[in-house]
């Protein structure tokens, strides 16, 4: 390419470096050389473009709770939301990292730690706490980590300088995707589409909060506890059951039907693509409030400790509904208690309860041959009325 033709497509950024010609064409016309200049104001604007306020989002209040009550527990192991495309899976799970509380970490570090996390601090904090080094913290907000499909293994869980391992005799370990979610979303889209063995590797981390990386006999580990979330389009195809029966919870979402809905849709996203700052401010004291509930509920579920009526009923379903393994009781409690904190009680409600065993059993329940849905509605209604009568013994 030649010097002019460079000039004139961009690729040479100083004026000054212009042959004549093209200076002299550009001189009146001074916005073709801040072309730079204006795509780094369209980057800065779109980093810090405002999002659609998660208590905005009319319907899906499944998903909504399901986030909801992950938010409050991460170790429940995330959620998977199953939907048609343009239902709002996207705009919730960003919508739903304004709600959470900001986070407290060490400054400076790769991993986002906190002196007080129980999977304790990273090889790096500890070795300053070790030198004596005061270790200081500073709030910041939390982010929403994006998992690309096409990422590796390396790019996602990290990799170990093997060379300069056998070198030095020092771990050398350059951070992933997930040393940036520590304490975060992280979010998933077409997870369905993501190999599945980077699936696997995500549930466990998202279980355990320990991040694992071993290379040729030198391992690493940081801590890693994040709120996953998946979301798929089933008709773009299935996530293995294997795979299924690892997350925490799954919620099934459709577009809305109704004409009065689709139209109050319509209404509040022209509203906020119009003026997403009014829009914002118009639903400002819904946020508040519900930032204020996913708060308290986080520092009440460490108090809370299931019942025998809440673990007899979590067994009962899971035999009931003859569910392989122990992971749906297991996540039934959990879910349990996290709503039952977020609503400042001691046991769930019995329209929590309803939705939990659905959201538990959903993925999890076997499915015959041409049968779209195990669990129904009616079921679903007698479930939760066996455990009010339960509770009421």
């Amino acid at each position: 390419m030649s010097n002019s033709a460079e000039a004139f497509c961009g690729v040479v950024d100083r004026p000054q470096h212009y042959p004549m010609e093209i200076r002299s064409i550009l001189r009146p016309f001074p916005r073709f050389h801040r072309r730079d200049s204006r795509a780094d104001a369209r980057k800065e604007r779109c980093v810090t473009r405002p999002h659609f306020p998660f208590s905005a989002i009319l319907g899906q209040d499944r998903m909504k709770k399901a986030l909801i009550l992950n938010a409050i527990d991460p170790s429940l192991g995330g959620v998977l939301i199953r939907g048609q495309k343009g239902t709002a899976k996207t705009t919730a799970v960003r919508g739903l990292a304004e709600l959470l509380p900001p986070r407290l970490v060490v400054k400076g570090c790769r991993f986002a730690c906190h002196p007080g996390q129980k999977e304790g601090l990273c090889p790096d904090c500890q070795s300053r706490g070790g030198r004596g080094e005061e270790l200081a913290l500073h709030l910041t907000p939390t982010p929403v980590v994006d998992l690309p499909l096409n990422a590796s293994e390396d790019r996602v869980v990290g990799s170990i300088d093997i060379e300069a391992a056998l070198k030095t005799g020092q771990k050398v370990f350059q951070p992933g995707i997930l040393a940036s979610a520590h304490g975060a979303i992280l979010y998933v889209d077409e997870v369905n589409l993501l190999d599945d063995h980077l699936v696997d590797v995500l549930l466990d981390v998202a279980v355990t909060g320990i991040n694992l990386v071993e290379r040729e006999g030198v391992s690493y580990t940081h801590p890693c506890r994040f709120l996953l979330v998946g979301t798929m389009n089933p008709e773009e195809g299935e996530l293995r059951p294997q795979l299924l029966d690892r997350f925490g919870l799954c919620v099934e979402i459709e577009t809305e039907q109704s004409r009065e809905r689709r139209q109050e849709i319509a209404r509040r996203v022209l509203a906020f693509q119009a003026d997403p700052d009014a829009f914002r401010r118009e639903w400002q004291a819904d946020q508040d409030t519900l930032q204020g509930d996913i708060a308290r509920a986080r520092e009440l579920r460490p108090t809370l400790a299931p019942s025998d009526v809440l673990l007899g009923f979590a067994a009962q379903v899971a035999e009931e509904m003859k569910v392989d393994g122990h992971r749906a009781e297991i996540t039934m409690v959990k879910a349990g208690l996290a709503a039952s904190a977020f609503r400042g009680q001691d046991e769930p409600a019995p329209e929590d309860l309803r939705d939990i065993v659905e959201m538990s059993l959903r993925h999890r329940v076997k499915r015959l041959p041409f049968q779209d849905k195990a669990l129904d509605s009616k079921t679903l209604d007698r479930l939760a009325a066996e455990f009010i009568e339960r509770r009421h013994l």
